[in-house]
Parts: C-alpha cells; sequence; structure tokens
C-alpha cells in the first residue's frame, strides 16, 4: 500500500535511517488503487486465496477503505485481511469490517510503554494499539497480534504478550527477529529461538502442539492446555526456516512481484500494466515468475553472511 509509516520500530525502520531526507517513492510511482486491484484480481484468476494489506502502515494510504471494497467484490471467496501497527485502527475499524475486510494482524511489541517506546521509536503508546485491538474486536473483526522479540530487549514480555492474548480471546504470534533490509544492524545473537519462547510460555500455560491448517503456513501453531478454543503461533524463519514450503507472493507498492520477503530484486509489473499490458500478458508474466523462483534466502543465510541487499522490510511488507 505504501513504504511510509508513522512508526520507526528497530527492526524495520530505524530512525537515524528513514528521516525526513530519507527518499520515499514519488506519488506517482506508486500503484492507484484501481492498478492495484486489477492486479489483484489477475493474482486470484491464478488461484491466490488470501489477500493480505500491508506497509509500511497501510491505515496511512489515502482510499485505503475504497480499495478493500473494491477486493471485496473481486469474484470468488478470497480471505482478506490486513497488518497494521494498530495505531489508527480503533478510528477505522467499523468502515474497515463495512467495507469487507475480514481480519486484522496488528503488531504489538511490548505491553511495557518503556519498552514499547523503545521498539516503537517514535514515543508511542502501547494504549493506542490496545485501543485498536478492542476496536477491531468490538466490530467484528477477527484479531492476531504479531510481536518481533529481540533478545535484550523484550523477551520479557513474551508472557506477559501470551496473558494479554488468552485475555483478549486473541492468537498471539511470536516472530524470530529476522534480518530484514540492510539497516537494522541485525545480530544472530539478538535472535530468541522459537523453542526458548514456547519454553518460557509453557511454564506458565502449558501448550501442545497442532498440526499445520495448511502446507505453506509460516507459524507454528500450538494450543493451550486450559483453554480449548485458543492458540498461539511462533514465526521461526531464522531457527527453522520454511522455504521449501513457502507460498507467498508479495506485490510492492511501486509494482514490483517479489517472491520472497529477503529476495534481493523484484519483477516490474507496473511497467506492463502502465504500458498496456492486457490481463492475458500479465498472466504469463506472472506465472513464467512463479514457475522459475528458488528463493532459499533463510536456508542459506549462514552462507551469505548478510551479504545479499535485500528491499526493507518497510518497502517490501511483511
Amino acid at each position: 500500500m505504501t513504504d511510509r509509516c508513522n512508526y520507526r520500530c528497530r527492526y524495520c525502520m530505524p530512525a537515524e535511517v528513514f528521516d525526513e531526507d530519507y527518499p520515499y517513492l514519488p506519488k506517482p510511482e506508486i500503484l492507484s488503487l484501481e492498478e492495484i486491484a486489477r492486479l489483484t484480481a489477475i493474482f486470484c484468476s491464478l488461484g491466490v486465496e488470501k489477500l493480505r494489506l500491508t506497509g509500511g502502515e497501510p491505515l496511512l494510504r489515502r482510499g485505503l477503505v475504497d480499495l478493500v471494497s473494491m477486493l471485496a467484490d473481486i469474484p470468488g471467496e478470497h480471505d482478506l485481511a490486513m497488518t497494521t501497527n494498530g495505531s489508527a485502527l480503533a478510528r477505522y475499524a467499523k468502515k474497515l469490517k463495512a467495507a469487507g475486510l475480514q481480519r486484522v494482524t496488528i503488531s504489538m511489541d511490548a505491553l511495557n510503554p518503556e519498552i514499547f517506546v523503545r521498539m516503537n521509536g517514535t514515543g508511542a503508546s502501547p494504549e493506542r494499539v490496545i485501543e485498536g485491538v478492542d476496536a477491531a474486536l468490538e466490530h467484528g473483526l477477527k484479531v492476531k497480534i504479531n510481536s518481533v522479540i529481540q533478545k535484550g530487549v523484550n523477551e520479557d514480555e513474551i508472557v506477559k504478550l501470551a496473558r494479554f492474548g488468552r485475555e483478549r480471546g486473541v492468537t498471539m504470534r511470536f516472530i524470530e527477529y529476522m534480518d530484514t533490509g540492510n539497516t537494522n544492524g541485525w545480530k544472530l545473537g539478538e535472535v530468541v529461538p522459537y523453542t526458548e519462547m514456547v519454553e518460557a510460555i509453557g511454564q506458565h500455560f502449558p501448550l501442545e502442539a497442532i498440526a499445520p491448517n495448511y502446507i505453506g503456513e509460516t507459524a507454528k501453531r500450538f494450543g493451550y492446555q486450559d483453554l480449548s478454543d485458543q492458540e498461539v503461533g511462533f514465526i521461526s524463519s531464522v531457527s527453522k526456516p520454511f522455504c521449501g514450503d513457502c507460498n507467498r507472493a508479495r506485490l510492492s507498492s511501486d509494482g514490483q512481484l517479489f517472491t520472497c520477503l529477503f529476495a534481493s530484486h523484484g519483477h516490474d509489473l507496473k511497467k506492463l500494466l502502465r504500458d498496456g499490458g492486457t490481463d492475458g500478458q500479465i498472466t504469463e508474466v506472472i506465472r513464467s515468475v512463479w514457475a522459475a523462483r528458488d528463493d532459499r534466502y533463510s536456508e542459506l543465510r549462514s552462507q551469505i553472511d548478510g551479504a545479499q541487499p535485500k528491499p526493507e522490510m518497510s518497502y517490501l511488507g511483511g
């Protein structure tokens, strides 16, 4: 939706890099709402069933509610979701649900205000995010909460966040700190392996493993033994990569198709779109790109040793 965000999270958009002089995408380079909807319809014709709007922060994009309506009108049954930092969600939750949005994944890395501020880099309070969580639930949106865990920063928040999810009846997803982009100063020693997170939560709330819902599911799922209808998930792309089962395609806000979160380059669909390419021509390009994909960055991370240039997560989306 956009490469801009109102937060400056250390693992995604560190403030010292993403300042007011940072070369954000010019508006003419960004896909229009109609272009996004057209490309999405083509992807759906190829079998895509799950649609997710990301950023940057998608709620900063003017016309977001209108786009949700356009995507909801695409023929067929599709899971329509959005990932957001939640800071403006309380204001938009009702309209988004009415437009056809089904789910939201909300980023919240800490409940402790001091740790939350340290991680988001803007002085924002977790209370606004919590208001967004509650508004989404109130208006009938399904909610998941993502928490990136960085050793030495917020690992003491894991159990508190799990308790919050239990109390709200929402699924928590704990994510190993990843080397997305080239600006976050990632170090392997700052990764908390998912097995340690499972152990930390299990000491307070006993867990049991749950089978994946489908091939390519990114999270390892665990159920609470005392709550039959609730679960928690862990995304282990550092300690236990899942490249072989990955089935996600990403379309950047300027129309580049990426076959991996860590891909060094995308495939330009915008030029073909704006040069008058037909739906059939665009379909064949997408088909050929997808058939040729061989991304394995997470499996090869130790061999690459951080040398591969990668797009920033704020540009590509999570």
